[in-house]
């Protein structure tokens, strides 16, 4: 038996390749399904299932591609509904792949047919479960996607009796194989660990304690921030059906000059720029949104942008297909091509380019000191509310869209982050909006409590 988790850090998400006797099985693969077929051709292993936790709502799975190109069967849990070639297990059922085997464990409550698979060893124990989104390191996944279908206080009530019925009876030994790790919007508050034990979450995660199932709705359904609107986009495409990655590579890489870049730019095409912000900031195409490779690209990509919008791209030398394929993950299939040349070549076919100010945090104190100055914290609001600059305008970057509205063009705004990465996407929208008075405080909110800047820290109780 073998068993390898391919954990991608900017989806914060993991797939599963679990091996016995030159069968494979693929668990929840990213649409980029190479790494599967490397892995197992040098394993000399065959793939025979994709193992589906439910329709995932953050990224575009690759089980369609994986079947088409392996013959390999995909499997869904009990409830799944969908038009697409697949095997709906039932609950209970079991799966063989060499001398293991998987037991099917239905677990509604992220979504309707969320079902976990349990993997038990040669000598048919308890070995390891791969529980998607129901159970995580730390919590468990969020029980609002289904609005219109059934409120999340009812997918809540699923998940109480999924967690109490089926998970937690297993034995503490067990390995648990989540389906994400920190930083997953399918959570609300997911541990730094990408797997554990039953018996580990037992102990430390707060929904599987004992409590009433009326106390467990509560806690579960308390503090979720609303789902970015490409989570029901995505859920349809791995429901229905998407376009091929081979054809949005193929139209992705397109290299396109100065002067068929600018033609795109004007009939509407939106300029992605994946340069990291130290780099973006110094000179960019007018109009630009910034999401650097160096952080949660695609993620803020797909919240941002509407996923059918057509994409220019500009990127760092070599890093054009790692730029587009990390798109495709979230559901961007109209991606026209890149600037041959990237922005050097803007710069050097004389075209008039945009530059964003940055300030360090010791600037930024001095500033705030001797002057009255606007400033945006672009964090979560539980960020916000954490500790936050006095006089701060909390415009949280999943919202920023709805919150320029009320800001003025004619203003200087400082705009800072936790970190700086995602103070320089906003601060490039606010420019592409005619937002023209932007400084990015580098640093973010962590270099900003070591000034002299007042800043207001929750109180304890």
């Amino acid at each position: 038996m073998y068993i390898q988790q391919l954990y991608t850090n900017c989806l914060a998400q993991a797939a599963y390749y679990v091996e016995s006797e030159g069968e494979a099985v693929i668990i929840d693969p990213l649409r980029d399904y190479d790494a599967y077929l490397k892995l197992a051709s040098e394993r000399g292993a065959v793939i025979k299932y994709v193992f589906e936790t439910h329709f995932h709502a953050d990224f575009v799975s690759g089980h369609i591609d994986l079947a088409d190109k392996t013959g390999a069967v995909i499997v869904y849990g009990p409830e799944t509904n969908t038009s697409l070639k697949v095997h709906i297990a039932k609950d209970g059922e079991i799966i063989k792949l060499g001398k293991i085997s998987f037991q099917v464990l239905h677990t509604p409550g992220h979504t309707l047919e969320s079902t976990c698979y349990l993997l038990k060893d040669e000598q048919q124990k308890d070995y390891a479960v791969f529980t998607g989104d129901t159970l995580f390191v730390g919590d468990v996944g969020r029980p609002d996607l289904l609005d219109g279908i059934m409120t999340k206080e009812e997918l809540a009530s699923k998940m109480y009796h999924s967690l109490m019925t089926k998970l937690k009876p297993l034995a503490d030994e067990t390995i648990l194989y989540p389906g994400h790790g920190p930083g997953s919007a399918c959570g609300k508050n997911i541990g730094k660990e990408t797997y554990s034990t039953i018996g580990e979450q037992k102990r430390m995660n707060y929904a599987l304690q004992e409590m009433t199932e009326k106390e467990f709705i509560q806690k579960v359904t308390d503090g979720i921030q609303p789902a970015p609107a490409y989570f029901f986009k995505d859920a349809k495409l791995n429901k229905n059906g998407y376009t091929p990655i081979e054809k949005v590579l193929s139209n992705g890489l397109q290299k396109l000059s100065v002067a068929e870049f600018t033609e795109h730019r004007h009939e509407g095409a939106l300029v992605i720029d994946s340069r990291i912000p130290d780099e973006f900031e110094k000179g960019f195409i007018p109009k630009s949104y910034n999401f650097g490779l160096n952080g949660q690209y695609a993620i803020w990509a797909a919240t941002l942008i509407e996923l059918n919008r057509p994409i220019l791209l500009v990127t760092e030398k070599g890093k054009e297909e790692e730029s587009i394929v990390r798109l495709s993950r979230v559901g961007f299939d109209n991606i026209i091509g890149y600037l041959d040349g990237g922005f050097e070549a803007w710069a050097e076919n004389g075209k008039r380019y945009d530059m964003i100010i940055s300030v360090d945090p010791e600037e930024f104190a001095l500033d705030y000191k001797h002057d009255q100055i606007n400033v945006l914290d672009v964090r979560k609001p539980t960020e916000f509310e954490n500790g936050h600059v006095e006089g701060a305008e909390p415009v949280s970057l999943q919202d920023i869209h709805q919150k320029m509205a009320s800001l003025s063009k004619e203003e200087t705004y400082y705009v800072h982050c936790a970190g700086g990465y995602r103070s320089m996407i906003a601060a490039s929208i606010l420019k592409a909006n005619g937002f023209h008075n932007i400084k990015n405080v580098l640093g973010g909110y962590g270099k900003i409590k070591e000034t002299t800047i007042p800043v207001i820290q929750l109180q304890s109780a």
